[in-house]
């Protein structure tokens, strides 16, 4: 690794071996106000990003600490200087905080992609990301405005006491990849994820730093930006779990590989490591086209990573520990001692408690609370017996009035119940994936060997948080007033939970917290009626699934948490 001071000059250090997707330039230039900004890396050593366009390198300007842009961003001090471009701290006087600016001549082979790269950034307007706040071209200058974190801490920081704990850990990949995905979207990469580009905050979330811009200050493209950027997650994961860069040169004041063995699995390279998010790394990082045999199929986007964390265990914080509280003790206040200070070795006389009530105030108050029981103990039992007559005198016209009305009850029939015609079904996707949208006709075709299925999961009964439920809405063809659902399920086991929301159409307009719920049943069998709690009428309803049980593998899947649904028969 090279670690260079932030108030120094960098300077490129382009030895060291190939990156295993790509070649790249190197250094990091954006700012956190704990750590400052600095040049820390070679991306031979990194092991990901781009390729670096050829052009005229342009003499950077002559900058200094107190020059203001645009009258109104002073430059506090130089964190990189590099390749034409140059990175400072600095303050906008305007609003009074601290930002971060890259400047480059407007002459610079770069100087366009800078400005467009920023502009795009800027568009997204992603938390997660730093916001890029300007991007401005004025007086043959080139400089991009950028937020200053003052309470964020790099990853290469947080990794210098050790690895991180595999819920940090967890949670640093989730949020990354997610904020990726969500980039690749609207056509962003970032071409630059490194340990120095990845930040925490006090808060605990993680925010990327440098999205499309720091490629474009040092000219870095990729002809699969995606595999790319998946990569990069991986590596910081595999840093994350081990303390170790996946890569022999080292780098980030982390140590590579071991030279000449390849890619090695973190949970082999440190004891204790979380074997699921191990297998996560390696499916991420490229190894040579592939990865290893004990694993499944590679990452090779952002959205694919963010779907294989989906379909983890779900890994809990540790436990807090509590620091037992000192031993009470008591003050010579609290024991009675305010007075003059007692003298060590002499006892002090106890004075003995007065009598109680013996005053003249005390016998007086005696003689009220008595008056008091006794006047409410004479209230009471005359209300009773009040009440008690009362009582005989109306239970004769009871018994008339019930007689009345049982012989009108007798003389009707209740109604029977009517099984209800499905008229169509649509499958319902709160979050995520859809299960089987092709198969949700055969619920209610009449043949119990025909089946819609859920997809398998790995933790379970409950399905949150990985997803809310997955269900299917039914079309009734008018308003029915559901008594009951009978429901047939292919797989038993502890346990199935389904409920029954009244909806507005076969693509709700609402989430499920704004549907008003029929009723809920639970079971571990391979059958579940649903009984109705409230009398309402609706044309749409919404079978949800929110716990499934552990089934074995069968033809479509492997062992794990699932369901299906053979039957749907509802009775109004």
């Amino acid at each position: 690794m090279a670690e260079r001071s932030t108030a120094a000059v960098d300077v490129a250090d382009n030895s060291g071996e190939k990156p295993l997707t790509a070649k790249a330039d190197q250094s990091t230039a954006d700012g956190v106000a704990q750590n400052r900004e600095r040049d820390t890396d070679s991306d031979e050593a990194q092991g990901s990003g781009g390729t670096e366009g050829p052009g005229k390198k342009a003499s950077a300007p002559e900058l200094h600490s107190g020059h203001k842009l645009a009258r109104r961003y002073r430059l506090e001090e130089c964190v990189t200087r590099l390749d034409g471009f140059s990175s400072w701290r600095a303050v906008d006087e305007k609003l009074r905080r601290a930002v971060g600016v890259h400047v480059l001549p407007a002459d610079h082979t770069r100087a366009r992609s800078v400005l467009a790269a920023a502009r795009s950034s800027a568009l997204l307007g992603d938390p997660r990301f730093v916001q890029v706040l300007d991007a401005v071209e004025e007086n043959d200058l080139v400089y991009v405005v950028h937020e200053w974190l003052p309470d964020a801490t790099e990853l290469t920081t947080l990794l210098s006491p050790g690895p991180l704990e595999p819920h940090d850990a967890y949670q640093l990949v989730s949020q990354i990849a997610s904020a990726m995905a969500a980039a690749h979207r609207e056509g962003l990469a970032h071409l630059r994820l490194n340990p120095n580009a990845v930040l925490r905050t006090s808060t605990g979330q993680w925010r990327i730093r440098g999205l499309a811009v720091n490629a474009a200050l040092r000219g870095i493209s990729s002809d699969t930006p995606q595999r790319t950027d998946t990569e990069s997650i991986g590596a910081l994961l595999y840093a994350a779990l081990t303390q170790r860069w996946p890569y022999e040169n080292d780098a980030y004041g982390l140590s590579g590989l071991p030279k000449d063995v390849g890619l090695i699995a973190p949970d082999q390279v440190r004891a204790g490591v979380h074997r699921g998010l191990s297998e996560l790394a390696m499916r991420a990082l490229a190894n040579d086209g592939a990865t290893a045999s004990r694993h499944e199929s590679p990452c090779t986007t952002p959205e694919e990573l963010v779907k294989a964390i989906g379909e983890m265990p779900r890994i809990r914080p540790p436990e807090p520990s509590f620091t037992a509280p000192p031993e009470y003790q008591r003050t010579a206040y609290q024991q009675g001692s305010y007075g003059p200070t007692a003298h060590p070795g002499v006892t002090q006389p106890v004075p003995a408690p007065p009598p109680p009530l013996q005053s003249r105030t005390g016998k007086a108050l005696k003689w009220a609370v008595s008056a008091l029981l006794i006047a409410a103990l004479g209230l009471g039992s005359w209300q009773l017996a009040d009440a008690l007559m009362g009582q005989r005198g109306k239970s004769t016209s009871d018994n008339q009035t019930q007689t009345q009305d049982g012989n009108k009850k007798n003389g009707e029939k209740p109604k029977p119940t009517q099984p209800i015609t499905i008229q169509g079904a649509q499958e319902y996707v709160a979050s995520g994936d859809a299960q089987a949208p092709e198969n949700v006709g055969k619920t209610y075709d009449g043949n119990s060997s025909t089946y819609w299925r859920t997809k398998r999961y790995l933790d379970g009964p409950k399905l949150a948080p990985y997803k809310p439920g997955v269900g299917i809405v039914y079309d009734l063809g008018s308003p029915q007033a559901i008594s009951t659902a009978s429901i047939g399920l292919l797989y038993p086991g502890n346990h199935t939970t389904i409920h029954l929301y009244a909806t507005d159409s076969l693509s709700p307009s609402t989430g499920v917290d704004g549907m008003k719920e029929i009723g809920t049943a639970t079971t571990s069998g391979t059958s579940l009626t649903v009984k109705a709690t409230k009398s309402l009428k609706t044309r749409y309803v919404l079978l949800w699934i929110t716990d499934v049980p552990e089934a074995p593998s069968d033809g479509y899947s492997a062992a794990g948490y699932k369901q299906a649904i053979t039957d749907v028969k509802f009775m109004g």
